[in-house]
């Protein structure tokens, strides 16, 4: 059987430049399932207000970030990762592509499909399901297909939080560490809307469902349980205590998005007499801004004026080979 993979990561300015990064935010933030309000409000408030203002702070992020060679590091691992794969997957044809910007996934598909493959799958490189991620891949893809004549089997992945091989990835990144020498260890995801994960469920609201105690068959796709699990998964092969690691949401718009806040956490850990922290980040399978300067710059910078001493960060999967196995085992 001729069978495609198309990886799929969240994006990435085509270059370090204010109108590119304002295209980039704009894409982005117009993406009704990341801003899921009255489609009015949302062209001008994205438009005349979050991205000329925001493009500028975010401009001279992206030029700290950007390789002279390889360019923006969510492009240069998502690549890295895909020849990667190529090598240990001889027999599929693996590309990769962007949701927003640049390589596209309708790019990615016209040249998948001009292959007629007999099967194509669809692995958005989120490890927990969320409306914003992976359902807007989801959409964007089924939209892109429904053009078609001839549509091949088509297989979604759509979470892989839990997966052994995948965390097997992160103990090895984690293995560089001296684990008991840290007075705590903040596992932190990216923050979405509170109202992204109470629309998960039909009559109730996240905070009916326990979901920072396990999974049911009523949160197992709600972002916030399943960040839970992949921490308590992690602590568990690490043997941290569970009084030495807290999870924590980070890169929040508003204050009314999950919490416990990232920052918050770390300002008032040295208060505690918790100086020596290190921060995982397990929902980035590659570095990116919000790993690099967001976490080990500003984060940071944050901790030490606050009266911490160190902290220190477990880089991203990127394009590692366990990380790799992890996907063969994962689409397989």
């Amino acid at each position: 059987m001729n069978k495609s993979l198309l990886l799929i990561n969240l994006g990435t300015p085509d270059k370090p430049t204010y109108f590119s990064v304002f295209k980039y935010l704009r894409q982005f933030l117009m993406d009704g399932r990341v801003i899921n309000i009255n489609p009015i409000l949302r062209y001008i408030l994205v438009n005349f207000i979050i991205c000329p203002i925001r493009s500028f702070s975010s401009t001279k992020i992206y030029k700290e970030v950007w390789d002279s060679e390889t360019g923006s590091p969510l492009l240069h691992n998502t690549q890295e990762l895909t020849k990667k794969i190529k090598s240990k997957l001889p027999d599929y044809d693996v590309h990769f592509a962007m949701r927003y910007q640049s390589p596209s996934i309708e790019k990615a598909l016209d040249n998948i499909l001009s292959k007629n493959p007999d099967e194509l799958i669809i692995l958005p490189l989120f490890p927990h399901y969320a409306a914003a991620t992976t359902g807007s891949v989801y959409e964007e893809v089924s939209r892109l297909l429904s053009k078609r004549w001839v549509v091949p089997k088509i297989k979604f992945i759509n979470q892989f939080y839990d997966n052994e091989k995948f965390i097997d990835a992160w103990i090895d990144k984690a293995s560089k560490f001296e684990i008991d020498s840290y007075d705590k260890v903040i596992f932190s995801y990216h923050g979405i809307p509170n109202s992204h994960v109470d629309n998960v469920y039909q009559d109730s609201a996240c905070t009916d469902h326990n979901c920072e105690t396990a999974i049911t068959e009523n949160n197992k796709f709600c972002y916030k349980a399943t960040t839970y699990e992949t921490t308590k998964i992690l602590a568990e092969r690490l043997n941290i205590p569970d009084d030495k690691y807290i999870v924590t949401y980070q890169s929040r718009l508003t204050n009314k998005w999950l919490s416990p806040f990232t920052d918050e956490v770390l300002e008032s850990l040295p208060k505690d007499d918790k100086k020596n922290v290190l921060v995982f980040s397990p929902a980035f399978t590659a570095d990116c801004l919000e790993t690099i300067i967001e976490i080990g710059d500003e984060y940071k910078e944050l901790f030490e004026e606050s009266g911490g001493k160190n902290l220190d960060y477990v880089e991203s999967l990127n394009y590692s080979d366990l990380w790799a196995d992890a996907i063969i085992d994962i689409i397989k």
